[in-house]
């Protein structure tokens, strides 16, 4: 058991919106939301149990921001570590209360919970001694918010087997924020095997490390079926799927040369022999700004109508 208690309480927590974090299958826990720039201050309580005297060797605060790698033997990487001396070597013998604040602290990656990484951002005091330092850690969660994107374009494809199969699949853009709809529409040009039912599925890849001590790891996300049954030549089937529902992170590129987090849309076919046909495309997310209007130029959703002349071709 420590020789002391310690509190950490941040300011203005009452008022900080609380992100629900997972922290695996079972255990969640909340977390208070802060931006990149805001300042990280509060109050620091440490207390000697049973009003015994406690003789330390100094006493700091930390606000730090690491990159954990669960398969690198835990390792942690720092890319943020900002302290402040809360008391000179000596001694306690009552609850004694610091300050502490660390201003307009930058920010620049938004917190993430992984299968293989996570980034986290914390608090840690730390009373020195000359047995053994006394640690308290208080996490914070992060949100970095993007402008949308002016340029929008569509995600149009054509999956084939030649004589058996063709269709093309339409999406209306190929960015979306993280409470967005995906609208998009399938349409089936030539069709001679007997398709059972069709799913799309959004994908998570999660990339870690780098080559060639490089770990990918996916996890579907979501399965959500668009047909059941066989379509006939020149249908077209619409798409909308809604991506409030399920728990998304914006899509991180390189973080700090440690990890990538990527998401795919995975159109599946299966035929009456249990065959798969698929076809991945990658879409951008990203984290809206609750307050941003929506941008009339970063892609509509609606769609264009079917090619006339395309079905028409199919169907000669």
């Amino acid at each position: 058991a420590t020789p002391v208690d310690i509190d950490v309480v941040l300011d203005d927590t009452d008022e900080r919106s609380m992100v629900d974090v997972k922290l695996d299958k079972n255990r969640r826990e909340k977390a208070p939301l802060f931006m990149d720039g805001e300042s990280v201050k509060g109050a620091v309580t440490v207390r000697p149990k049973d009003g015994k005297r406690l003789e330390h060797t100094g006493i700091k605060v930390q606000f730090i921001g690491t990159i954990e790698m669960f398969f690198d033997r835990g390792n942690h990487y720092e890319f943020l570590s900002l302290n402040q001396e809360l008391a000179a070597p000596g001694e306690l013998q009552h609850p004694q209360t610091f300050d502490f604040n660390f201003k307009n602290v930058e920010k620049q990656y938004e917190s993430y919970n992984g299968i293989n990484v996570k980034l986290r951002y914390f608090v840690r005091v730390t009373v020195s001694r000359r047995m053994a330092d006394v640690i308290r850690e208080k996490d914070i969660w992060v949100y970095s918010y993007r402008i949308p994107p002016e340029m929008n374009s569509s995600i149009k494809m054509d999956v084939g087997i030649e004589d058996c199969l063709h269709i093309e699949f339409e999406y209306s853009k190929s960015k979306y924020h993280l409470k967005d709809v995906i609208v998009g529409r399938i349409y089936f040009l030539l069709v001679r095997l007997k398709i059972k039912h069709m799913e799309l599925s959004i994908i998570r890849r999660e990339t870690t490390g780098a080559a060639p001590n490089q770990y990918n790891e996916s996890e579907t996300l979501v399965r959500f079926e668009i047909m059941d049954g066989s379509p006939s030549r020149g249908e077209t089937i619409p798409i909308r799927l809604f991506l409030g529902g399920f728990d998304l992170t914006p899509t991180f590129r390189d973080v700090n040369k440690k990890f990538s987090t990527r998401y795919y849309l995975s159109l599946v076919l299966i035929d009456e022999d249990a065959r798969r046909y698929f076809k991945q495309s990658e879409i951008i997310l990203y984290r809206q700004a609750p307050d941003a209007a929506p941008v009339l130029n970063a892609g509509t959703s609606s769609l264009p109508a079917p090619p006339e002349n395309k079905l028409a071709a199919a169907q000669a």
